[in-house]
């Protein structure tokens, strides 16, 4: 089975950028749409951004579209989420997770397989 690895989450000031990538196993990956969600303390997992399989397609959360980018590369099984003029409402843990079906894709129990999670903090 695809496991699911994220990184690059840290402490960063408001205004600022980080990019987060999440690294799939298996031979697998460029079947599934890939989807980044976020989770902040005592809120429930909302949906940030998905991609399609190729990439040729992507939809975003109204609250981060302009600052964010998702895009993949499938030749390094990898899923990345560019963040920009990041704001201390970003501030969450950010999980990556995978759908073989793209079917309403902004759901958390849409997709079957789920990283870890790395958190960001936005210091205001």
């Amino acid at each position: 089975q695809m496991q699911l690895v994220e990184s690059g989450g840290g402490l960063v000031q408001a205004g600022g950028s980080l990019r987060l990538s999440c690294a799939a196993s298996g031979r697998t990956f460029s079947s599934y749409y890939m989807g980044w969600f976020r989770q902040a303390p005592g809120k429930e997992r909302d949906f940030v951004a998905a991609i399609s399989q190729r990439g040729g397609r992507t939809w975003y959360a109204d609250s981060v579209k302009g600052r964010f980018t998702i895009s993949r590369d499938n030749a390094k099984n990898t899923v990345y989420l560019q963040m920009n003029s990041l704001k201390p409402e970003d501030t969450a843990i950010y999980y990556c997770a995978a759908d073989p079906r793209g079917i309403r894709l902004g759901m958390v129990a849409t997709y079957d397989l789920w990283g870890q999670g790395t958190q960001v903090t936005v210091s205001s």
